[in-house]
């Protein structure tokens, strides 16, 4: 209903704006010029709207700029990112270029070259000069920034196996993710989603015994200047593994495996201990501060303060959670890595406590076999209590016959 009057309400203020379009016309002065063509006057507007408008971009450019600068994203915290945001902030560079210059030729000679009764346009029917420069520069530009872009792009995906980096599965399911680390022999086990049943969450394949020492975790460790060769599997539909800091993503994609790699090169806790997030950290947890009065004045319990983790993000709008779908992720020193991986239980001590739970299960029942007569077991005399079978039968035929 609410909707239906508001649509009421617009389609009057609509028609309102027409009638007084009509009422200004018929106002004006019978020698008032009503031509649709532009006068010399109109030309001279339009022109310096040009001009104006060209400045106020230039200033709102500025401003955005010098305000908005702060929501970049800080240093990368992998080998590779220093490449990718000096490929961004190249492109970002030449388009501004571009931008000011066209954009400022464009209204410049709109003002300059108004309409005017006394001139005369001069046309060039062609000039093959002209058209030369302007197709060879972009032609240089846009060749040079995928020949870049290129080398950058290689750099992620071709694995470089002489480093021996450490082999990492990415599993992604609506709406979370897991972590399946390949062991000691770097190997990570078959899996398919077939296979999926009880703590198999993954469907690892229990025959393939490249999988016994697989890890599963909640969590992604990672060990900081170590390359890590990640894996990606989905369970349901398209994902994107996202790893902000990092420069990296990759989409997710069931019934195939996509990989990239990449080398971390700050810890979380020197990510966190920098000026830039300090900065954020204050400001987040200033903002907190302020709710968390409104809170307490409303009798509502307060919300926690803020403090900065990496975390892996989904960038595909998968479904209704996809807004929290996201994994904390810890860069740590080679030490404090293989300790918290020490302590993760493999695949094969996970199914074997499984299978150990549901023998153990299944013998807690009460048994209740039966005879070769199909009676059930009974006392030393063929009943619970040590009456006969036969005694108990002839008590029940009594009891029928007394109740008739």
């Amino acid at each position: 209903m609410t909707v239906f009057l508001v649509i009421i309400v617009l389609a009057l203020l609509a028609v309102t704006g027409w009638q007084i379009s009509k009422i200004v016309q018929l106002s004006k002065k019978p020698d008032a010029d009503t031509s649709q063509v532009a006068n010399d006057s109109d030309n001279r507007m339009n022109g310096k709207l040009m001009l104006g408008f060209v400045i106020f971009l230039y200033i709102l450019t500025i401003f955005c700029f010098w305000n908005y600068g702060k929501f970049y994203l800080p240093e990368a915290a992998s080998e590779h990112g220093s490449q990718y945001d000096t490929l961004m902030f190249v492109s970002i560079a030449l388009i501004m270029v571009v931008q000011i210059i066209t954009q400022g030729l464009l209204h410049i000679f709109a003002f300059k070259y108004k309409g005017n009764k006394n001139n005369r346009a001069l046309f060039y029917a062609d000039n093959d000069k002209l058209e030369f420069i302007w197709t060879i520069i972009p032609v240089i530009v846009l060749a040079g920034l995928i020949i870049y872009g290129l080398f950058t792009w290689s750099d992620i995906m071709n694995v470089n196996e002489d480093e021996d980096p450490m082999v990492v599965e990415i599993y992604a399911y609506q709406f979370a993710w897991r972590a399946r680390y390949s062991g000691e022999d770097n190997t990570l086990g078959k899996a398919n989603v077939r296979f999926i049943e009880g703590v198999n969450q993954l469907g690892v394949d229990e025959s393939d015994s490249y999988g016994d020492d697989d890890k599963i975790t909640t969590e992604l460790h990672l060990p900081v200047n170590r390359p890590v060769l990640f894996k990606f599997r989905s369970q349901d539909v398209l994902h994107s593994a996202y790893f902000p800091f990092f420069r990296a993503q990759m989409n997710v994609v069931p019934g195939m495996i996509t990989q990239f790699s990449f080398t971390p090169t700050m810890t979380s806790d020197e990510m966190r201990s920098s000026k830039y997030m300090q900065e954020k950290v204050k400001s987040v947890n200033d903002l907190i501060n302020e709710q968390n009065k409104e809170l307490a004045a409303q009798g509502e319990p307060a919300k926690d303060s803020y403090e900065f983790e990496y975390f892996l993000l989904c960038n595909k709008i998968c479904g209704q959670g996809h807004y929290n779908m996201q994994m904390k992720i810890v860069v740590e020193s080679e030490e404090d890595y293989q300790a918290w991986l020490d302590e993760q239980p493999t695949f094969a001590s996970t199914m074997e406590g499984q299978n150990q739970s549901g023998t153990e299960d299944a013998a807690s029942e009460d048994p209740k076999p039966a005879d070769e007569a199909g009676e059930a077991p009974a006392g030393e005399n063929g009943s619970e209590n040590g009456e006969s079978a036969e005694g108990t039968q002839e008590e029940t035929t009594v009891a029928v016959v007394e109740e008739n």
